[in-house]
């Protein structure tokens, strides 16, 4: 599947509706609930990041002058720390480099991949994903071709046309994947990327939070032609600080080092330092994972209670994921009924249109409270 641009009668883009205002008209079914609405339709953090990392962000000094684009020696340090410690792989620190959050690096990186290549046109994307992926192809001018999904859920390789391929600035692999938790095979799609001169860029936002496994990276699998992506949004409830890093192939790095230098794209440096302390500290990490496998846990059971649907655990991720047949009819009905708001699983490409997402960040006395209202409580 090939998407472009929508364009005006003068042949210019028009932006279409930002996929989740789609569902504001549900927010007053359930705002009427005492206690109001309880949102499960974004995958913002609501726990606390550690208090170690606040003080930093309060202490460090670094909001009185422009912080290095590529990220500070101690951010891209402690990333390279991270990553041996976690994933047991070794990056070089000058292959490793700081992004606002990862949405702008998704969004942003095929116009700079198109610039390195204007001989290739094609951003390859999970045909069920995150919009982004698509949205920074057709935001580049870029052909936006959805790669179909095999049976198990992850990327089929072996339907990617070979004139797409041929074409194909950069693939896209997501693992555990948004929104359906999914744990690709990494391996396959940096082989895949290798044999067809292709780069493979691995988002790997979601990586602390893996179930069936343990965390994999891309970059197990060698560096050549390969990047991880990471961000520290989910991982350690910041995203309001907008921190992540990209790291892998050396060649690759080093252009979109100097490329987005030009255009000023700067953590804050507040931020940058209070990152680092982040990823020394794993402990923090542990304790949300309990938390958001727990609530994982909780929520399918409600949803299945009350649905007689089966809701399956993900392999990773703190998205439930499941079929529903009219995602939007059930939108409507969990938020007339017990007032939360969902995602319809249009929103990540026509393949989940049978699908919803519910994002179980909310604190436990939430859940619980839309369990109440469901009629399913303990």
């Amino acid at each position: 599947m090939t998407t472009s641009a929508s364009p005006t009668s003068s042949g210019g883009f028009v932006p279409p509706p930002y996929p989740y205002e789609r569902i504001d008209r549900f927010k007053p079914l359930a705002d009427r609930f005492e206690g109001g609405l309880v949102d499960f339709s974004i995958g913002t953090p609501f726990d606390s990041p550690p208090a170690t990392v606040v003080d930093r962000l309060g202490s460090s000094g670094a909001e009185r002058g422009y912080p290095p684009s590529i990220g500070s020696v101690e951010l891209r340090t402690a990333a390279r720390e991270w990553m041996g410690r976690r994933f047991d792989v070794d990056v070089a620190a000058d292959q490793i480099a700081a992004c606002i959050g990862t949405k702008e690096f998704v969004g942003t990186l095929p116009q700079w991949l198109k610039l390195r290549r204007p001989d290739l046109d094609t951003v390859l994307f999970p045909a069920i994903s995150y919009p982004t992926y698509e949205m920074g192809a057709i935001l580049a001018g870029c052909r936006a071709v959805a790669v179909p999904m095999s049976p198990t859920g992850g990327l089929q390789l072996d339907a990617i046309d070979p004139a797409d391929a041929a074409r194909a600035l950069v693939l896209w692999v997501n693992s555990p994947a948004n929104p359906s938790g999914v744990l690709d095979d990494l391996g396959a799609a940096a082989a895949w990327g290798r044999a067809h001169r292709v780069p493979v860029f691995s988002d790997e936002c979601y990586i602390e939070f893996t179930w069936a496994d343990r965390g994999r990276t891309i970059l197990e699998y060698g560096d050549h032609g390969v990047v991880a992506v990471h961000s520290l949004s989910k991982r350690s409830n910041l995203a309001g600080t907008r921190v992540g890093f990209y790291a892998g192939d050396r060649e690759l790095v080093a252009y979109l080092q100097e490329v987005r230098k030009h255009v000023g794209m700067m953590v804050p440096g507040p931020a940058q330092a209070a990152g680092a302390v982040a990823l020394a500290d794993d402990q923090h990490v542990d304790q949300q994972r309990d938390r958001y496998l727990g609530r994982l846990q909780r929520m399918a059971e409600v949803l299945q209670r009350w649905s007689g649907l089966q809701v399956p655990l993900p392999q990773g991720g703190f998205y439930l994921w499941f079929h529903v047949g009219d995602a939007w009819s059930f939108t409507e009905r969990l938020a007339t009924e017990g007032g939360a708001l969902i995602s319809p699983g249009d929103f990540y490409g026509a393949a989940g249109s049978e699908y919803v997402r519910v994002a179980v960040v909310q604190p436990d006395e939430r859940i619980e409270l839309v369990a109440a209202r469901l009629g399913v409580g303990d």
